[in-house]
């Protein structure tokens, strides 16, 4: 597997080609573009170096736009499209000055020119380069060894907490209940992450899983320090991206990220599930049952669209027990909720696979009872 540069060296060089364009590739410093390139299989030398960078970004613009080619007009991600207007990745705008491109992609926000520099190219270029860095690791990464068996039916099988490594769940293997914190779940494609109304995750010390998933997605230099807080950063720009910064969204949405850090444990996406409202002065949360079920169907109907149109091959998803730390609800009302909601789904498409997990063996023994409650 090719080492792969870093986000913040992705990004200064990324700044340097926008305002020189692709045309301008040659000229500028692209060493952390190169090793990304090599590691995505793009290129092997100086010979075509040129071109694989220029295929990198892209298949890092569409993996913006969700992994569809990108489009001038509303039906594409406003990010992916001022990406492509920012670097001259549509072909009308290869050769156009940097300060036509940078007026072009301020157009897509409908913001002055002035103020697209100072805010939103700021998330182009750090977006851009997180999703160059997914193309690499998913290209650089081993193969997912899929193997299709008969859907078994919706049984729930207890795992208890061994010293081994977490087995990948099996597509259509039912669900799964593990004694294990999140954060350790490995070859599983998608983690759910409980988060607040206003998409704000917990801070990286807070002992939740919103915390834990924050810190461990985090991307780190050799001394160990945080240069990439990659799930907060993501959900921010989608709060910018979707208008809705500062304000809440209704319980039960469901946000995509990538996995960050998570990657080297066969994590793909991790998926923030707003369930809690914040009451008073947002020292506590309320959390209603009926919004769990709607968050787990949010996730899954979320899942397909991204198996679909990030060709992704995902097949397995992982639930905590949603709402029932801060938020108040009692751990049976949540594994009962939870379960109805997961068979709901898997009599749809038993195709899935579900992991659940605690890290405390009584609630795990409270989801395998309530997979037998009426």
């Amino acid at each position: 597997m090719h080492p792969l540069p870093s986000h913040e060296s992705l990004v200064a060089e990324l700044r340097e080609l926008r305002r020189r364009g692709l045309p301008g590739l040659r000229h500028c410093t692209r060493d952390a573009l190169r090793q990304a390139a090599v590691a995505a299989g793009l290129c092997a030398g100086p010979e075509d170096e040129q071109t694989g960078i220029e295929e990198l970004l892209g298949a890092a613009v569409r993996r913006l736009a969700g992994g569809r080619p990108v489009r001038d007009d509303d039906s594409s991600d406003p990010l992916a499209r001022a990406a492509a207007h920012s670097f001259g990745i549509f072909p009308a705008r290869r050769g156009v000055p940097g300060t036509d491109r940078r007026k072009a992609a301020a157009a897509v926000y409908g913001v002055t020119t002035e103020r697209f520099r100072k805010s939103q190219e700021h998330d182009v270029l750090a977006e851009l380069a997180a999703a160059v860095l997914a193309v690499a690791r998913q290209s650089s990464g081993r193969p997912v060894d899929v193997v299709r068996e008969p859907a078994a039916d919706s049984a729930v099988r207890a795992v208890p907490a061994v010293a081994r490594p977490a087995r990948p769940a099996r597509p259509g293997a039912g669900i799964t209940v593990r004694v294990c914190p999140i954060e350790d779940v490995r070859d599983v494609d998608i983690l759910v992450s409980s988060e607040n109304t206003y998409l704000e995750m917990s801070k990286t010390f807070r002992p939740t899983v919103s915390g834990a998933l924050r810190r461990a997605a985090a991307l780190r230099d050799a001394q160990g320090e945080i240069v990439d807080d990659v799930l907060s950063r993501e959900l921010g720009v989608w709060l910018r991206t979707h208008g809705r910064t500062g304000m809440p969204v209704r319980p039960g949405t469901v946000v995509a990220t990538s996995s960050g850090a998570l990657a080297a444990q066969g994590v793909r996406r991790v998926h923030h599930a707003a369930i809690a409202t914040p009451v008073g002065d947002g020292d506590r949360y309320h959390v209603s049952p009926a919004v769990l079920g709607e968050a787990v169907r949010r996730s899954f109907e979320l899942a397909r669209h991204e198996s679909e149109f990030l060709s992704l091959p995902m097949s397995s998803i992982c639930f905590p027990l949603l709402g029932s730390g801060r938020g108040g609800l009692p751990v049976e009302t949540v594994a009962r909720r939870l379960l109805d909601a997961v068979r709901e789904e898997l009599r749809r498409d038993p195709s899935w696979s579900v992991l659940l997990v605690t890290p405390e063996e009584s609630h795990a023994r409270l989801l395998t009872a309530a997979s037998s409650a009426p």
